[in-house]
């Protein structure tokens, strides 16, 4: 028993703020997040340069590559999708980083 509460406070050092989302689109696949993949989120963690994160954009969720240089935008982790600036006319609030990605092999290839 442990070992599994040991494994629960790895992948979940913070219970308080971290969520569970599942993904649907395929804008991250060559992240290996694919359609159906849930994500363990921490909404206390500071995001940082290549971390990827979820964020609310124009009233919706997205799940994007953050990379502040050489300008802040989210970058898709498929090149069919655009990258979205971070500027002051966007209304974007990233709120957690991703930390773990769960999905099953038959989800993926």
């Amino acid at each position: 028993m442990d070992n599994a509460i040991d494994l629960v406070k790895h992948l979940i050092p913070h219970p308080s703020s971290t969520y569970i989302l599942r993904v649907a689109g395929d804008s991250m696949r060559d992240a290996a997040i694919v359609n159906g993949s849930l994500l363990l989120v921490d909404a206390s963690l500071r995001p940082g340069h290549g971390d990827i994160v979820v964020a609310r954009l124009r009233g919706d969720f997205t799940v994007k590559r953050l990379q502040l240089a050489p300008s802040p935008h989210l970058r898709a982790e498929n090149p069919a999708y655009p990258p979205i600036p971070l500027t002051d006319e966007e209304d974007v609030h990233i709120v957690g980083v991703v930390t773990t990605v769960i999905h099953s092999p038959s989800r993926y290839g």
